[in-house]
């Protein structure tokens, strides 16, 4: 893949709501951070920084740490009804004190602001804004009440129910969604021939 190219959508999801799911979702049906090249995709699609941010600089020690994050974030979005606590809180929290990538409004072509940063962003800076979401999302009584797990067949996707009586199932209608919708024909169709 080409610097700056993004995977195609069904690679990388940015559907869940939070920044820090998103990062989870990184792991369903299998690994989407399998190269610098996906991290680097993963970073700009998911908002970090704006399109057009050069991310040369990212090697294989950032896979490694936002993978970890990833690992840490886990336990505490899994379990919404019991208190987060031990070292992934901790490691968590530590992450979060890195301070993020400054932004900065200039004129773009056309003359309007356009959001910048001030130089390139570092491992750390983009680990911490991460982290920092976790955090957020974690202390917040009502988005961490409005945490779902997608009830697809084998999807193991956290979101964020935002939809109008908070009855959402899906991590996405258009893909589990679809799935069960395709699955609940084929059990009626089979049904109606055995009859």
């Amino acid at each position: 893949m080409a610097l700056g190219t993004v995977t195609a959508s069904y690679e990388l999801r940015f559907d869940t709501g939070r920044v820090c799911l998103d990062l989870l979702a990184t792991t369903h049906p299998g690994e989407r951070l399998g190269s610098v090249d996906a991290l680097r995709a993963w970073i700009t699609g998911a908002g970090l920084v704006p399109e057009g941010t050069p991310l040369a600089h990212a090697d294989p020690s950032w896979l490694d740490a936002f993978r970890e994050l990833r690992a840490h974030i886990v336990p505490l979005v899994r379990a919404p009804g019991s208190p987060p606590q031990g070292p992934a809180l901790s490691r968590v929290n530590d992450l979060a004190r890195s301070a993020p990538p400054a932004p900065r409004a200039v004129p773009g072509a056309d003359g309007t602001l356009v959001r910048r940063l001030d130089g390139p962003p570092g491992r750390d800076a983009l680990i911490g804004a991460v982290a920092r979401d976790a955090v957020d999302l974690l202390t917040d009584p009502a988005a961490r009440a409005s945490l779902r797990q997608c009830e697809g067949d084998n999807c193991p996707i956290v979101y964020v129910d935002a939809s109008r009586g908070r009855r959402r199932r899906w991590c996405s209608s258009e893909i589990c969604g679809n799935r069960e919708r395709v699955a609940r024909h084929r059990r009626r169709t089979a049904a109606l021939t055995r009859a």
